[in-house]
């Protein structure tokens, strides 16, 4: 959720970011009306208050027919501060629907636009020629059956289309992967979290996600719980209504689980093999810090997912996502795209997003500032602010894809990343399936 506060004193910098993300800039004078009309509700009921209790004064003083005549007075006071407060409490009900339907304040100077409006900020290491080895690359399902490790047709005879079965080296280096970017993690003072892959609507409204629009999500009606697309959104909704500690810096979760996604809107070449699955494994880092640290965190960030992607030896480009493909609640997101060999295109494999304060407002997360001198040598206790949420994938089960093709020998085995060896048990080369 915005800050209506900033939202009052600069509503042009919200247009803005609506302009930019191609959303509906209208919202910005819809919610300042609501909450001009919220504050004038508000204003009159505490007026009417204190005339009531004044009133009441008055009425306790006097007697007789006076009494009488100021007790039905009261009765009408009664009416009109019931009324007040009703108006007060609407007006409240609007302007909280309008402000949950605001996407968060973009980040000053990235790509205005949609999908294809990104802008390149780097492109690490080349491509592997394969050409130029004189064989032409498998894909990464091809691969993963020759080698007996990816089975996609027992996964639809089981679960349906999009699942599958990982299997001996592969199942094995997938769980590499995921271990490694823990260890990787630990080692930059993350805590490690198993989060629940169920979560209450709030939860996930609360981090972002729109429940009652989002084809994407999975919903157990009977229970009124959502599957997780991410552990970012156990991981927000971990210190819900809390107040945090953040003297000795952020707070540093690495959330290890299954997510679970429908997809509903791939097709073609993405639904061969495990690039869009609905279920897939996931290391996801997230971090509350405080809003003047946010920036700098998020890159750091995405310096530790380069770190992963060079430790596996994958070309890759880094790009900042255009504000119309962010998400509502990300304010800033860099993406991570891999050199995929038999798609001759990058694809996404990571993705880090700065929330600044939106979900922190919408979960009511906050931190208590310093303790305070004033002027005078009397001790002022710290106020309290909401926190910034920052997210960022270190590995997933879609790395299988890219580490596949590029490191596959023309006989269809693979070689493992040297950094991923010690982690497979020493193995260099995951040979072919025994017939």
């Amino acid at each position: 959720m915005i800050d209506v506060n900033l939202l009052r004193e600069k509503p042009e910098i919200f247009r803005e970011s609506q302009r930019a993300r191609g959303a509906d800039v209208t919202l910005v004078d819809q919610i300042l009306e609501a909450d001009s009309s919220r504050r004038s509700s508000i204003s009159e009921f505490e007026n009417l208050r204190a005339e009531q209790k004044a009133f009441g004064k008055k009425v306790a003083a006097a007697k007789g027919e006076e009494k009488q005549t100021l007790l039905a007075e009261v009765k009408e006071l009664s009416q009109r501060v019931d009324e007040a407060k009703t108006a007060s409490e609407q007006a409240q009900e609007k302007q909280d629907d309008l402000l949950s339907r605001m996407e968060n304040l973009i980040i000053e100077g990235i790509p205005a636009g949609g999908e294809e409006n990104f802008k390149v900020l780097k492109i690490v290491g080349e491509p592997r020629d394969f050409a130029a080895e004189g064989f032409e690359p498998r894909d990464h399902l091809e691969i993963g059956e020759l080698v007996d490790g990816i089975d996609m047709a027992r996964g639809a005879k089981v679960s349906g289309s999009r699942f599958y079965f990982l299997k001996g080296y592969v199942a094995r280096l997938e769980q590499a992967l995921l271990t490694m970017a823990l260890d990787q993690a630990i080692a930059n003072g993350f805590t490690m979290m198993t989060t629940p892959t169920l979560v209450r609507p709030e939860t996930m409204n609360g981090t972002g996600f729109n429940v009652k629009h989002d084809d994407e999500i999975y919903r157990l009606e009977r229970d009124d719980l959502y599957l997780v697309g991410t552990s970012e959104v156990a991981l927000a909704g971990y210190h819900a209504d809390e107040i945090l500690d953040l003297s000795d810096g952020p707070l540093k979760y690495l959330g290890w689980s299954s997510c679970y996604r429908r997809e509903a809107g791939s097709a073609g070449k993405d639904t061969r093999g495990i690039i869009r699955v609905h279920q897939f494994n996931k290391a996801e880092m997230f971090i509350y810090a405080t809003p003047e640290e946010a920036e700098g965190i998020h890159e750091q960030m995405l310096a530790w997912e380069e770190e992963m992607l060079q430790k596996c030896g994958l070309s890759y480009r880094v790009i900042d996502t255009a504000a119309g493909d962010l998400g509502s609640s990300a304010a800033r997101k860099f993406d991570c795209e891999a050199w995929v060999p038999t798609q001759e295109d990058f694809r996404e494999l990571t993705s880090t997003s700065n929330c600044t304060t939106f979900q922190a407002r919408r979960l009511n997360i906050r931190e208590r500032t310093a303790d305070t001198v004033d002027d005078n040598g009397k001790m002022r206790k710290g106020a309290t602010r909401m926190v910034a949420t920052l997210n960022g994938t270190l590995a997933t089960t879609r790395w299988l894809v890219a580490i596949l093709e590029t490191h596959q020998n023309p006989d269809g085995t693979v070689n493992i990343p040297e950094a991923l060896q010690p982690y497979m048990g020493g193995l260099k080369v995951i040979p072919l399936a025994k017939k």
